[in-house]
């Protein structure tokens, strides 16, 4: 396949198609396991759900929650890893579950991931708006509105898509070495001090007490929403160098490093205060002291300080993850022409950077249609816009990893005999898949609780539906297809690297 320097390149489908390829070769191993964990946006996963987790949830258990996640993620990335090694595509789940369970289950994934990741850009504004005007204000004394700092992320994320992958590695890498550093140095600090007041308490790490607690099934959904994104490491298969081996090494690099670290992280915050004052601490009215009170006693006010400024700047980098992610989702369906006029608009890539330049465009304009929208309606933007749009995006990617699983256990029973294995293709999908939907079933009975004051939301209420109705409208467009554009269906989910392609 001939690729012209500089240029976008393209490849053949094998459906005597031509269609627009991202830029090859453009980010390696350390790149792609950078934009996986910023979508998992670990200080905002930390300071964000476990204080929650503990006054709410399994209490002093929220570690032993990460490890049981941790656990079962790394099982489900066993199957999803077997199949990047035979599969490269933009389109990840879209173009892997299409491969497994057929065009038409896979074009209805392709459209609740895409979904999910269009609303998870706008939902990190939220919050990224909120720790932005809450910091600025607490240590300068200076109030700017909240949409200010939106449309500021909005502008920062659209130009990262714009030149290519490989400026938004760049940054995503100075703004995610940062938050773990402060992050590692409030842990190691507590560990070096012998624990906190009462020492090394392991009650934290025990896998029992993830199931104790106030709301255990609440601390284990939100110990899996901390690590949502991290498959997104597909996506970046077409523009990575050697994409067989490096995408299954960053998925599992990607969940058991963000594993370890949450565990340990966690572990040391409720150890720092000791596990009365954790618990007491993270139900104050200033939950976030469970991480301020053992980094200003063992780090330093400074570190303090920094900590809360390192909250916006994770923010930032887990928004711009997300919106990358989008962006390559609805590049991907439309250079496929799910609708023909997509090919010419969000399935082009830019002439000179080889970035998904329109498809950017789009999920920029559709964030700040829903921030515009939230706003009208009066929501908070983190109680409001971040919280009811996690939730919602959470749920359709649960559903969607779940059919991923199912889907690696049929591609390789009917492909690629040399590589089926016991464990690898057939219990592991098989366990990931039954946990995934377990933890969809964690979601909807825990919602109203993890909605907090929205819980009486129209748009809490309608996000099981409005699962269900983009789930259902993508199998009967693509049974529509099916039937009126047999051509185009033939497409749908196939467009794979040239060089990895099916054989």
């Amino acid at each position: 396949m001939a690729v012209q320097e500089g240029a976008a390149p393209e490849a053949a489908t094998g459906e005597d198609t031509t269609v627009h390829r991202l830029k090859p070769n453009a980010i390696g191993l350390l790149g792609v396991v950078f934009m996986a964990v910023a979508t998992a946006a670990p200080i905002t996963a930390m300071t964000g759900n476990v204080p929650f987790m503990v006054s709410s949830g399994n209490g002093i258990g929220a570690p032993a929650s990460y490890l049981v996640a941790m656990v079962v993620l790394a099982i489900f990335a066993v199957g999803f890893t077997s199949m990047a090694k035979h599969i490269t595509s933009t389109g990840a789940f879209y173009g892997f579950i299409s491969f497994g369970l057929g065009r038409t289950v896979g074009l209805a994934s392709g459209l609740l991931a895409t979904f999910a990741y269009v609303v998870f850009e706008p939902a990190l504004i939220g919050i990224f708006s909120t720790f932005a005007t809450t910091t600025l204000h607490d240590q300068t004394g200076v109030d700017v509105p909240w949409w200010a700092f939106a449309i500021l992320m909005l502008a920062i994320n659209a130009m990262g898509t714009w030149f290519g992958v490989s400026v938004a590695e760049k940054l995503l890498v100075v703004l995610l070495a940062t938050e773990v550093t402060i992050l590692a140095a409030m842990a190691i600090s507590v560990a070096l001090h012998g624990g906190g007041p009462n020492g090394f308490t392991f009650g934290p790490v025990n896998p029992v007490n993830a199931f104790q607690g106030t709301s255990a099934g609440l601390g284990l959904f939100f110990a899996f929403w901390s690590w949502v994104g991290f498959e997104s490491t597909a996506m970046y298969g077409e523009e990575s160098r050697d994409p067989k081996k490096i995408i299954p090494k960053a998925t599992m690099i990607s969940v058991l490093g963000v594993g370890v670290f949450y565990v340990f992280v966690s572990w040391m915050a409720i150890t720092g205060n000791g596990e009365a004052a954790a618990v007491e601490a993270a139900s104050s009215s200033n939950p976030l002291a469970l991480f301020f009170n053992p980094t200003e006693q063992y780090v330093g006010h400074w570190a303090v300080i920094v900590m809360q400024w390192l909250m916006i700047t994770g923010s930032l980098a887990c928004g711009m993850a997300f919106h990358n992610c989008a962006a390559r989702y609805l590049y991907a369906l439309g250079r496929e022409g799910v609708l023909p006029s997509l090919q010419r608009t969000i399935g082009r890539t830019h002439p000179e950077h080889g970035s998904p330049h329109v498809a950017g465009l789009v999920q920029t304009i559709v964030s700040a249609v829903l921030l515009g929208a939230f706003w009208a309606a009066g929501k908070d933007p983190y109680t409001g816009t971040y919280v009811l749009l996690a939730i919602l995006g959470t749920m359709a990617i649960l559903v969607v990893q779940a059919v991923c699983s199912f889907a690696v256990l049929a591609y390789f029973r009917k492909n690629h005999p040399e590589s089926r294995h016991w464990f690898r293709t057939f219990t592991a999908p098989l366990v990931g898949g039954l946990a995934m939907l377990a933890v969809v079933v964690l979601l909807v009975s825990n919602m109203g609780v993890a909605a907090g004051p929205e819980s009486g939301s129209i748009v809490l209420k309608a996000t099981p539906w409005i699962v269900v109705l983009i789930g259902t409208g993508g199998l009967a467009y693509a049974q529509y297809l099916k039937r009126r554009r047999p051509e185009g269906y033939a497409l749908l989910g196939r467009t794979v690297l040239e060089e990895t392609k099916e054989r």
